[in-house]
C-alpha cells in the first residue's frame, strides 16, 4: 500500500505528514531514526485532505489556538502498542503520565520497559502526545523528536519544567 505525505515548517522542526487509506499514518520528524515508524513506498501529494487538515490543526496547536486533536488515525502497530497508543491520545493537553502510570492503565503494571518500547514507536508524535509521557521522578525521557523539541512541547502546553 502507498502512503502519501506532505512536510510542514513548525516550532521542532520540519515534519512529515503521512497519510494511509484510513487517516493520519505518522508525523515523523526531521532526524527520525529510518524504522522507527514502518511505512513502506510514500509519494509526496501536498493536497491530501487528510494531510491538508492535518497541517491546519498542527498549526493552530503552535499558535494556542488548539489543545486537541480531530483526525482520523491510521496507525500501524500490534494489539500492545495500540492499547499503549490509547493511553497516550486519554492524556488531557498540559498534563503529564509517567510510564509506569501509562503500565498500570493499561492493565499491564509490570510492563513499564514496553510501554517505554510502544511510546517510542508512537507514529503520530503531538497527535498522539507521546511528550507528555515522563520518568516516573518527573525527568524528561527519550522522544523521537530529540528531548529538546519534547521541552518545547510542554513548556508550550504550560508546564513548569526543572532545567
Amino acid at each position: 500500500m502507498t502512503h502519501f505525505f506532505k512536510t510542514m515548517a513548525s516550532p521542532v522542526g520540519m515534519l512529515t505528514l503521512v497519510a494511509g487509506a484510513n487517516g493520519l499514518a505518522a508525523i515523523l520528524w526531521e532526524d527520525d531514526k529510518p524504522g522507527r515508524v514502518r511505512l513502506g513506498a510514500m509519494e509526496e501529494q501536498a493536497d491530501h485532505p487528510v494531510l491538508v487538515e492535518t497541517a491546519t490543526q498542527l498549526t493552530a496547536y503552535f499558535a494556542g489556538e488548539r489543545t486537541s486533536f480531530d483526525l482520523p488515525l491510521d496507525m500501524a502497530g500490534s494489539v500492545f502498542q495500540k492499547r499503549v497508543w490509547a493511553q497516550l491520545l486519554a492524556i488531557p493537553f498540559g498534563q503529564t503520565r509517567s510510564y509506569a502510570e501509562i503500565a498500570r492503565a493499561i492493565g499491564s503494571p509490570g510492563a513499564v520497559r514496553a510501554v517505554g518500547a510502544a511510546n517510542g514507536r508512537n507514529p503520530v508524535s503531538i497527535v498522539a502526545p507521546c511528550h507528555r509521557v515522563i520518568g516516573s521522578n518527573g525527568t524528561l525521557t527519550g522522544f523521537a523528536g530529540g528531548l529538546e523539541a519534547k521541552r518545547y512541547l510542554l513548556v508550550h502546553e504550560g508546564l513548569e519544567l526543572a532545567l
